[in-house]
């Protein structure tokens, strides 16, 4: 159904200019129009892995904010870590989950500039955001006798509030220099989302310039913080294995283990998308590590810092008696 829906846009979509250039006005999210017989399938899977995490998020957003054991910098993190989390989701698997469901996939040039420059917002937050919470970490277990002076309620504040304000200048300049590229006779955006790599795929002449400064700023966005992180866990470790006791490494251990799962499972899959090389070898995977890094991963992160953690462990135990109260 959907590839007789894009022949039939093709014509009333395009509009063809006196230069013999092409104008865009909509576009067609394929996402996975190649599996017509799985929409309904798919579309109950998305459907519920959306609801546990706005739901999942959502819950440890209110238990770190309502029980006073929690009322520490790590849990603030947490917290703002979540809520970032259930916007990342909600800025492409509510519209896939529409596209599945009317099998259609169109979407304005203009919504689709938003939903990426909005995606590559968050996405730079993210990476910000884990490397704040890498130096929390290495502040409380490096300087513990100094924490709760570097780590005081302005300093975590200013922190948080840097991690989602660095990344939009930059985000934004990014989507405009993408959407001003002359785009060719296909509108068909293999994708299930409007990103970067099927966008440039779209572009008409050589876009070797606009490729090299994604690259530029993914490793300023992506691999720099990454480093930071590295670097902060190095230290951590280092300092974890100096701990005389077994107990007290172990705790140490427990801390961090959490948030370097976190770490491992987004930098993986988004480092790979927005760093590897150029080949028609690497398109089919595309969408399944766009999968993992938008969705899978955003899912199991409340079950990692819930599941992991004792003191969120404890919380939500003591929560649920008061929610079914109410």
């Amino acid at each position: 159904m959907q590839s007789r829906n894009v022949r039939l846009w093709e014509r009333d979509q395009l509009e063809v200019t006196g230069t013999n250039s092409t104008v865009m006005t909509e576009f067609v999210l394929l996402g996975f129009s190649d599996l017509p017989q799985l929409q309904g399938f798919l579309f109950g899977i998305f459907f519920v892995i959306y609801m546990i995490i706005v739901l999942g998020n959502g819950i440890i957003i209110v238990v770190t904010r309502v029980d006073p054991a929690l009322q520490t910098p790590m849990y603030f993190f947490i917290s703002n870590f979540s809520f970032l989390e259930i916007c990342y989701v909600s800025i492409t698997l509510p519209r896939m989950l529409m596209d599945l469901w009317t099998q259609k996939g169109t979407i304005s040039l203009y919504a689709c500039a938003t939903q990426m420059c909005f995606f590559l917002i968050l996405g730079a937050t993210e990476c910000f955001l884990l490397a704040v919470m890498a130096y929390d970490r290495y502040v409380a277990i490096c300087h513990p006798l100094h924490y709760p002076l570097i780590m005081n309620r302005k300093a975590y504040t200013q922190l948080v509030a840097a991690a989602w304000l660095s990344g939009m200048p930059v985000q934004v300049g990014q989507t405009i220099q993408i959407f001003s590229l002359p785009f060719c006779d296909s509108h068909q955006i293999d994708h299930f989302f409007c990103d970067i790599p099927p966008m440039l795929k779209l572009a008409c002449g050589d876009v070797f310039v606009n490729e090299l400064v994604v690259f530029v700023f993914a490793v300023l966005i992506v691999t720099v913080p990454f480093m930071c992180i590295l670097v902060s866990y190095v230290r951590i470790i280092s300092t974890i294995l100096k701990l005389p006791s077994n107990s007290g490494r172990s705790k140490a251990f427990s801390t961090c283990s959490s948030h370097l799962i976190v770490v491992f499972l987004f930098y993986g899959s988004a480092s790979v998308t927005y760093l590897k090389p150029k080949s028609t070898q690497y398109e089919g995977t595309d969408k399944l590590l766009s999968l993992f890094y938008t969705i899978l991963t955003p899912m199991f992160n409340p079950m990692i810092y819930s599941l992991r953690n004792k003191d969120v462990r404890e919380a939500l135990r003591k929560f649920w008696p008061k929610l079914a109260a109410w």
